[in-house]
């Protein structure tokens, strides 16, 4: 397992890919969609930002595992996104806001198993680790009418 300052070092080096090549490049690896995305730190308060792979993608709805290439601890992203789940997400065709939310029990297995067959990778993170391996969705907002009405029908 990498250590927490060579992922670091990685997605500066990433960054810095897409930001030199002024984004030609460094929006895809090993077959996935690319997505930058921003959390808020749930200790700091201050965005932090991370280049994370999509091995599965509907429509506006982007797939994120929190494997940390198999640690035992879990991803800052993933813990900062359990405080608060509005995120920024940055893709070549842009950046928008959006929420994530982590995929539950049943709907969890079919779609580990879809990721699995797709990337092996992610089977030989999840034998490296005890805990359950999460996945998260991050989907579009909803219409703020829409948020507004879920608001007032409790």
């Amino acid at each position: 397992m990498p250590n927490d300052s060579v992922m670091k070092l990685a997605n500066t080096l990433h960054r810095a890919l897409i930001k030199v090549t002024s984004g030609r490049k460094g929006w895809d690896t090993f077959g996935m969609p690319v997505v930058k995305l921003t959390t808020v730190g749930r200790v700091s308060g201050k965005s932090r930002t991370v280049m994370l792979t999509s091995p599965s993608k509907f429509q506006e709805t982007f797939c994120l595992v929190a494997s940390k290439g198999g640690d035992d601890r879990h991803p800052d992203w993933y813990l900062n996104i359990l405080k608060n789940p509005l995120v920024e997400v940055e893709t070549l065709s842009g950046s928008k806001p959006m929420i994530a939310r982590v995929i539950e029990d049943g709907d969890r297995k079919d779609l580990w198993d879809k990721i699995v067959l797709d990337f092996p990778n992610y089977g030989s993170y999840q034998k490296k680790t005890d805990r359950l391996i999460p996945i998260v969705m991050v989907e579009s907002l909803p219409p703020v009418n829409e948020v507004i009405r879920s608001d007032n029908t409790a």
